[in-house]
């Protein structure tokens, strides 16, 4: 199995890819801890695990509490003995507006959650990854980022970030044995894809099904990409497959964006 005997944190599990990555990180063989600020879409995602005869545990918590990413890793060591890897999937994302009219709070609030959030589970998962020599980090990033969007502006601003954090992190920690890449996603197919659909058909006087349409017109594939198929690519850049990658920028989007 990809994750054989592999400890995985998951951060960010609502009711889109972070669920999705925890559920196939357990198939994949990986004891998994996760971490939301709600137990909403986390129970039953526990349960669910543990029906089928995986391992996981939930942790109640918000990322840009250092106290609470301590707590975290903490769980892991107390449930599982290590930490081998770590997803930083939580995110917020601020109201679909021009980035002009995007209030300064909710800007601060992306950068806090998005990268202040990543910092601090870095941070927290750290000693584990110095004292065995090794680890893994994959943080989820944005196609966005590369191909500018309407109403993705404070968003991208904080992803972006995250983008530049993943490099720099990666050369500073490969000495210390420690593997930090990103997953460029594109359209993720799931709730919050739906809603953005729903958003723009609104805006631009159509359809959704016309909006999901004229999306799925410029993947290459020819369709979008379903979220829980994206997330895997993640759980590979965590599995020994990947060990001498990092400081890379996956780009998992059906092919809609293509870079030289």
């Amino acid at each position: 199995m990809l994750l054989k005997d592999k400890v995985v944190i998951v951060t960010g599990i609502g009711p889109g890819m972070g669920a999705k990555m925890a559920r196939d990180a357990a198939i994949a063989g990986a004891s998994v801890v996760m971490m939301s600020r709600s137990d909403f879409v986390m129970g039953d995602v526990l349960k669910d695990i543990l029906a089928n005869g995986g391992k996981a545990v939930s942790v109640l918590g918000d990322v840009t509490k250092p106290e609470d990413c301590a707590r975290v890793a903490a769980t892991a060591i107390e449930a599982f003995g290590t930490i081998d890897g770590l997803i930083n999937s939580a995110y917020y994302h601020p109201p679909m507006v021009p980035l002009l009219d995007n209030d300064a709070d909710d800007l601060r609030l992306a950068f806090d959650v998005i990268v202040g959030g990543a910092l601090n589970m870095i941070r927290a998962v750290l000693p584990t990854f110095e004292a065995r020599g090794k680890g893994a980090v994959v943080n989820i990033g944005t196609m966005a980022d590369r191909k500018p969007m309407a109403g993705e502006g404070g968003y991208v601003l904080a992803k972006g970030a995250l983008a530049s954090l993943t490099r720099q992190l990666a050369l500073e920690l490969g000495p210390k044995g420690v593997r930090v890449n990103m997953t460029t996603m594109g359209w993720l197919g799931g709730p919050a894809t739906d809603m953005f659909f729903e958003w723009r058909a609104m805006t631009m006087g159509k359809t959704k099904e016309e909006a999901v349409a004229e999306a799925a017109a410029r993947i290459a594939l020819g369709r979008i990409p379903p979220d829980e198929e994206c997330g895997r690519a993640a759980l590979m850049l965590l599995s020994d497959y990947a060990v001498q990658v990092t400081g890379a920028t996956l780009d998992v989007n059906g092919g809609e964006y293509m870079p030289a």
